[in-house]
């Protein structure tokens, strides 16, 4: 069956999502044109608005209306505590369950010379500026446990070891509740190699 020119339109706009094939676009048009059209003006205006009005903090990076984020003009966070992030998604993970209270930087993304993302496009010069400029104490680094995540950790900590402060990784391993036999021998060699003494 053919759509009109603007349902086609409408369609393929749609699968510009994470996830989102034709078919799933084509029922998400056609539900919004038959049974929410209201939910779709509402939704068209929000995104056009976040479009025009959403930019990056100039402070951390992540995605913010005005010029240093929420979380960077807060006074009750740690400011002696930076966490470095792939993705303002990882910030949200984070701040859902990991019980920090310190700063972010947020990548953007991670190396990938295939790609043509290399550290100017990660931000590192702006992320030495900062830790020049700030009393910072630990740098954490929370890129994602991927191949592409820890060439950009080991990239980050060669950059920071001239610098007065410490640096961790987060660790990867055993997620809670999980059994030994159905976790992937990436995770199970993080584990071993992250283990620590008893207390």
């Amino acid at each position: 069956m053919a759509f009109s020119p603007l349902i086609d339109e409408l369609i393929e706009s749609l699968r510009c999502l994470p996830g989102v094939g034709r078919k799933s676009a084509q029922r998400m048009a056609l539900h919004i044109l038959e049974r929410n059209r209201e939910g779709g003006a509402a939704l068209a205006q929000s995104l056009t608005l976040a479009l025009d009005k959403v930019g990056r903090c100039d402070q951390c990076r992540t995605h913010s209306e005005t010029p240093v984020c929420r979380m960077c003009s807060n006074p009750s966070r740690n400011p002696s505590q930076l966490c470095i992030v792939e993705t303002p998604a990882d910030v949200l993970a984070i701040e859902q369950g990991a019980g920090f209270n310190g700063t972010y930087f947020v990548l953007m993304g991670h190396l990938s010379p295939m790609d043509g993302i290399g550290p100017a496009e990660l931000g590192i010069e702006v992320l030495l500026q900062r830790l020049q400029a700030q009393t910072i104490e630990e740098v954490i680094i929370a890129t994602n446990p991927t191949i592409e995540g820890d060439a950009t950790a080991h990239f980050i900590h060669q950059q920071l070891q001239t610098l007065p402060l410490t640096v961790t990784r987060i660790a990867h391993g055993v997620p809670i509740g999980g059994e030994l036999e159905y976790v992937d021998s990436g995770t199970l060699a993080h584990a071993f190699a992250g283990r620590k003494s008893y207390t």
